[in-house]
């Protein structure tokens, strides 16, 4: 899978990238990621990338024919098809990431997120250029770059060959819609400086797989119910009209 950032700020990737799990697909080549300048697409002597809004406002807006030569290059330079490859662009006001759509990303041969900066970007690229609009949470960032990482992250681990037990992302928070169960390692017994003793479950202990596996999804739901009541709402409409249809 190849991943294209159009970007101002370049320099942010050429490290921060290289580390764990993708540095470790980038090292089998199951990964390739590419940073594109977008000062690179422009027609002026300054490399104007930015301009205020039509009708007024505060704040400065990318322009769209950068963005737009900055893909078009993308497409001629690493011969990369069309209907393999999703376009992204990254906005405050998108579609909110989330692991299913991690799911469908991996899917793609090709990747091109466009980092938005300054007060947005020219509507002209979310209508006839983009094939989505995605954010990752509910808040304001100075730019797209910051949001580059996660949606990165959660898709090249979904890669075959990139985990080394790829069984492990059957249990995963967000996968079956529930959060993922606590966990717990050695020591069983952790005795802290005023001699509070924090211990193992002791059903994780007990040797009973049926035991332990319903102890995880007590646990989940507890976890679903204090942090993230919505995925259990969501959970409970998806049950109610399973019902219906029987």
């Amino acid at each position: 899978m190849k991943f294209f950032i159009i970007t101002l700020f370049p320099q942010i990737f050429e490290k921060s990238l290289d580390f764990s799990i993708l540095k470790r697909a980038k090292e089998k080549t199951i990964v390739n990621i590419v940073s594109v300048n977008l000062r690179d697409f422009t027609k002026d002597r300054r490399k104007t990338t930015d301009l205020p809004p039509y009708g007024g406002g505060a704040g400065m807006v990318l322009m769209p024919e950068p963005i737009f030569n900055a893909t078009n290059h993308i497409f001629s330079k690493y011969k990369i098809k069309r209907r393999a490859t999703k376009i992204i662009l990254l906005s405050a006001s998108g579609k909110l990431f989330d692991q299913n759509i991690a799911q469908k990303l991996s899917r793609y041969e090709n990747i091109i997120l466009i980092c938005g900066h300054y007060e947005g970007v020219d509507e002209r690229v979310a209508e006839n250029l983009a094939d989505i609009e995605l954010s990752i949470g509910n808040y304001v960032l100075s730019g797209g770059e910051s949001a580059v990482f996660p949606i990165i992250d959660a898709v090249v681990r979904l890669l075959p060959k990139v985990l080394k037990n790829e069984d492990s992302l059957k249990e995963e928070s967000f996968n079956n819609g529930m959060l993922e169960y606590p966990q717990y390692t050695k020591p069983e017994t952790l005795i802290l400086k005023d001699g509070i003793e924090l211990k193992v479950p002791s059903v994780l202990l007990s040797g009973n797989h049926e035991k332990i596996k319903e102890w995880r999804r007590q646990e989940s739901l507890k976890k679903m119910k204090a942090n993230r009541p919505d995925l259990l709402r969501r959970k409970a409409s998806l049950l109610h009209k399973a019902e219906g249809l029987r």
